[in-house]
């Protein structure tokens, strides 16, 4: 691979992690450049945008694939296919933080074969996927996750709303979701996105077993995960600190630069 062409990078969603994402990469990534975004509402992208060092194109999410050779995904799940598809059409490759939105889409998968594009989930706000990963080139006899989160950062999910749920004056943890990760990306599609990185690096959504604790001690997002394979039988805890969206935490923008610079890097650490 040759490290001497930029690459051209989009992203479409300006939320915590998109705006984070654009002060990083205007300010500077090797072998990376900042060439568009793209968003609902224009005139308010043109004033988070002032200020930046570079001109940065603001586009509706179809036009992304023509200005950019790197798309991220920041926006809601429900836009996923509909940023992806003209990406991956195009032999491109897609960062995709709604992981979730994949699980209803993995015609998505089949199209970035045809056509030589990748779809790239980066761990996000989890860790230890290297681990899965590997381990999944083996047998593994099973994987579950337990998450605790503050109670703001559950508030309002489809889940609780629908099974008529409410946690905002909860004193104690309680535990509001037991279930496998597909169940949990359609009940808590802003906040599992985790889960489904995790099943789709080791057994598979069906076999991924989640609890989900509501906590009002809690500041941070914590994820436990423990994992039995033939080859090691591990275990991993993360506390994450949130933005300014109680729901995303700080790691994620990290994450996903991590993933860009491994793009460019002539060293790559990890699997």
């Amino acid at each position: 691979m040759s490290f001497d062409k930029e690459l051209r990078v989009g992203i479409a969603g300006l939320g915590a992690v998109g705006k984070t994402l654009i002060k990083e990469l205007d300010s500077g990534v090797f072998g990376l450049r900042l060439a568009a975004v793209a968003v609902r509402d224009k005139q308010k992208a043109a004033e988070t945008l002032q200020g930046l060092r570079n001109e940065v194109a603001i586009v509706g999410l179809g036009e992304l694939a023509n200005l950019a050779d790197v798309v991220i995904e920041c926006a809601p799940s429900e836009l996923v296919g509909e940023i992806a598809e003209p990406v991956l059409r195009a032999g491109k490759t897609m960062i995709v933080l709604s992981c979730g939105a994949l699980l209803d889409r993995m015609d998505l998968v089949d199209l970035a074969r045809e056509h030589g594009g990748q779809i790239i989930v980066p761990t996000g706000a989890l860790l230890g996927l290297d681990a899965v990963t590997a381990a999944s080139e083996g047998v593994i006899h099973s994987v579950r996750m337990i998450t605790r989160k503050p109670v703001r950062g559950l508030v309002g999910a489809p889940f609780l709303v629908e099974n008529n749920i409410s946690i905002d004056d909860v004193t104690a943890p309680i535990q509001i979701f037991s279930g496998t990760a597909r169940e949990a990306a359609k009940g808590f599609p802003a906040n599992l996105n985790v889960v489904v990185a995790l099943a789709l690096a080791g057994v598979g959504p069906d076999k991924t077993h989640l609890e989900i604790w509501a906590d009002p001690a809690l500041t941070r997002n914590t994820h436990e995960i423990v994992v039995d394979s033939d080859a090691a039988s591990f275990s991993m805890s993360i506390q994450n600190i949130p933005t300014e969206n109680p729901k995303t935490g700080r790691i994620t923008a990290q994450s996903v630069l991590a993933v860009l610079r491994k793009l460019r890097s002539p060293l790559r650490v990890g699997t």
